[in-house]
């Protein structure tokens, strides 16, 4: 039998999603304020502006209903939907990303952490420096939440293998649902959202910059910088 999770609503005022600062905080989609404004814009500069192509990437896979246009941070928000890792993340494949965050900042921090050695030390490299920008947003919807101590869960928290997680998000995402609410595997007692409607995202704004220092097996440090604006 099908696992369907019990659905809840989330009154949720600040999580926590980090990214890393090199990508642009703004872009096209903050800009244009509907999709006919932005296949006007795509039309005239038919498709020979790398950044756009770039930027748009798989716009075309989301719902036109549910595209955010217009708003502050828009790009921001239609990127983590457009540009699916390529080996995707827990509830999400490489058809299709979702907007993941941490319900606190520790939590978000403990997640990008665990990614990011791995990503380095599957290139070989075990030292380095990152910087990461963080998003702030709310969400007032209904998930789908795994927050529960239930055995049949235990499937979708395999710390090594997103194989069945992924299956199970394609499901429910395919059946309508808004998200995941569920616990945090990289930092114990915390909780994340897995967000799979762009235009459920609330009041995203950015938050503060962070270097890591990551080092071997010695403890990572974590420090709160100051970007200047250049622009």
């Amino acid at each position: 039998m099908e696992l369907i999770p019990p659905l809840q609503n989330f009154h949720l005022r600040k999580t926590h999603r980090l990214i890393p600062s090199r990508f642009p905080p703004v872009g096209i989609l903050d800009r244009v304020a509907s999709p006919a404004d932005l296949d006007a814009v795509t039309e005239l500069e038919g498709w020979t502006n790398d950044r756009m192509a770039e930027e748009i990437g798989i716009l075309q896979r989301v719902p036109r209903l549910e595209w955010v246009l217009g708003v502050p941070n828009a790009s921001v928000i239609m990127a983590a939907f457009c540009h699916p890792k390529p080996e995707g993340s827990r509830f999400t494949d490489d058809s299709s990303g979702a907007w993941y965050a941490g319900a606190s900042l520790r939590t978000a921090h403990a997640e990008v952490l665990y990614h990011r050695k791995r990503e380095l030390a599957e290139v070989g490299i075990s030292s380095a420096s990152l910087t990461m920008r963080e998003y702030v947003a709310g969400f007032h919807t209904e998930f789908h939440s795994l927050l529960e101590d239930n055995r049949e869960f235990d499937p979708l928290y395999d710390s090594a293998s997103y194989r069945t997680s992924q299956a199970f998000g394609r499901n429910l995402r395919s059946a309508g649902s808004n998200g995941i609410v569920h616990r945090s595997v990289r930092d114990p007692g915390g909780t994340c959202i897995a967000c799979f409607r762009p235009r459920l995202i609330l009041s995203v704004r950015q938050g503060a910059h962070f270097e890591y220092r990551l080092s071997g097996d010695a403890p990572h440090h974590i420090r709160r910088i100051r970007i200047e604006n250049r622009s």
